[in-house]
């Protein structure tokens, strides 16, 4: 059978793949874990959600399964995915559950749990969750079942703490935001006036059906339609859970988040706040990153793809900016998983305390034309050992010299390989890579 958790947690079509009856489970067996972990106490978990239909039936659920198994739950409500990792911490509590299928389409929905402090669950606590979910276990009862508390001021609680990881007002920022009718509709307009930035806040109105629908990270025209509406000095676009988010300047072109994580850690060289000099991605970030980085005698470490790699890294060498292409960013010091409140408030930090307009900060980076292939193949492994195509690779390697890139990644999921190339120009980067997928598809 395969792994109920992905990279990300439980996720699927809500009511369908992800039923009140699955959710509650994984909440039960959640709470018996950490239950067996540590008796010292009855365990309390933070339970959120975004404001997609479902994720009221499932906070239901969810909170259902967590008291039956004698677990205290505090409700916080509609707040992002990074507000719920960081109020584990703040409330000492020991497991959160944010309700979420992030950019997905408002049909899915999805569970992420958070340990105690808001990391992420490891892979092995994951799997004796999975393992117990179904098993008869003494319920109990009276004074011994979970008690629920909504906590009121959570929003609040988590502005304040952005507020004060803050380097630098905003004052004379004019920023649309848009929040895709998503988990930040409220806290992202709210903690950048606060700041000190003159906001525009767009798709910040969710009824329960319109997250992620034509707006958000995933439809960054939108933003810069904006922007270039209000002339605004920039303007931010997060997802449905706002763990992550991309930009655009004046003009409305985009900043992705390589670009983005440029910007930051030269900032935060320059504070002194860049431990050894170094920032983490992923293979995917493009090669402009490396490139800027070098230049700027800033070490880049690479990972696998996917932001539990990055975090990986950042904790085993005590890293503090980590980040993917996507808009995923990682500031360890002040939040345990990505947070695209943070990342945009250090992103207009940076344009406040420079006075430099975000076309320019990014100008840091230039990006490199990508070009990306998914080529259906009947072996991975069999690709991976081909002489025919290390042979190509190496052409083309040879033939880019230092101003391009290749990649060519298996899909963790599917028989498919990932051709990447990156170069000077778009014609040769897709010359390259088409090249290459011939090959790829050849190997039988």
């Amino acid at each position: 059978m395969a792994r109920l958790f992905g990279t990300d947690g439980v996720r699927g079509l809500a009511n369908a793949d992800l039923t009140p009856e699955l959710a509650m489970s994984v909440a039960a067996a959640a709470a018996r874990v950490l239950a067996e972990h540590d008796r010292s106490h009855r365990p309390v978990a933070v339970v959120g959600r975004d404001p997609r239909a479902s994720s009221e039936m499932l906070d239901a659920a969810v909170t259902a399964g967590l008291t039956s198994a004698g677990a205290d739950v505090l409700r916080v409500g509609a707040l992002p995915t990074p507000a719920v990792a960081h109020l584990v911490s703040a409330l000492g509590a020991d497991i959160g559950v944010m309700i979420s299928a992030s950019h997905n389409a408002m049909p899915d929905n999805g569970i992420k749990l958070f340990a105690a402090g808001g990391h992420k669950l490891p892979d092995s606590v994951e799997d004796e969750i999975e393992q117990l979910m179904g098993t008869g276990f003494e319920r109990p009862t009276g004074a011994a079942i979970g008690r629920v508390r909504d906590v009121p001021d959570a929003e609040t609680q988590y502005v304040e703490h952005l507020l004060k990881v803050t380097p630098h007002r905003l004052d004379g920022l004019k920023v649309v935001v848009d929040c895709a009718n998503g988990a930040a509709s409220v806290a992202a307009p709210d903690a950048y006036r606060r700041a000190g930035a003159e906001v525009v806040a767009i798709n910040a109105s969710p009824d329960g059906l319109n997250i992620n629908d034509g707006c958000g990270s995933t439809h960054i025209d939108v933003v810069a339609a904006a922007v270039r509406e209000h002339g605004a000095d920039l303007g931010i676009a997060h997802d449905g859970d706002a763990d992550r988010c991309l930009a655009v300047d004046a003009e409305g072109n985009t900043v992705d988040g390589d670009q983005i994580l440029a910007v930051l850690a030269l900032a935060m060289r320059d504070a002194g706040e860049l431990y050894e000099d170094t920032l983490v991605a992923t293979v995917m970030s493009n090669l402009g990153l490396h490139l800027a980085m070098k230049d700027a005698g800033i070490k880049l470490r690479t990972t696998a793809v996917g932001d539990r790699y990055v975090l990986q890294d950042l904790k085993a060498g005590g890293y503090s900016l980590g980040g993917e292409q996507s808009g995923h960013v990682v500031l360890p010091a002040h939040a345990t998983t990505g947070d695209g409140l943070l990342t945009a408030l250090r992103l207009m930090a940076r344009m406040a305390e420079t006075r430099k307009p975000l076309a320019e900060l990014a100008a840091v980076m230039r990006r490199l034309p990508q070009v990306l292939i998914n080529v259906k193949v009947t072996d991975k492994a069999a690709v991976a050992k081909d002489v025919s195509v290390s042979e190509a690779v190496a052409s083309v390697e040879a033939e880019l010299g230092d101003t391009g890139r290749v990649l060519l990644r298996p899909s963790g999921t599917e028989q498919l390989v990932r051709v990447m190339v990156e170069a000077t120009s778009h014609e040769q980067a897709e010359s390259a890579a088409r090249r290459l997928a011939d090959v790829v598809s050849s190997v039988h």
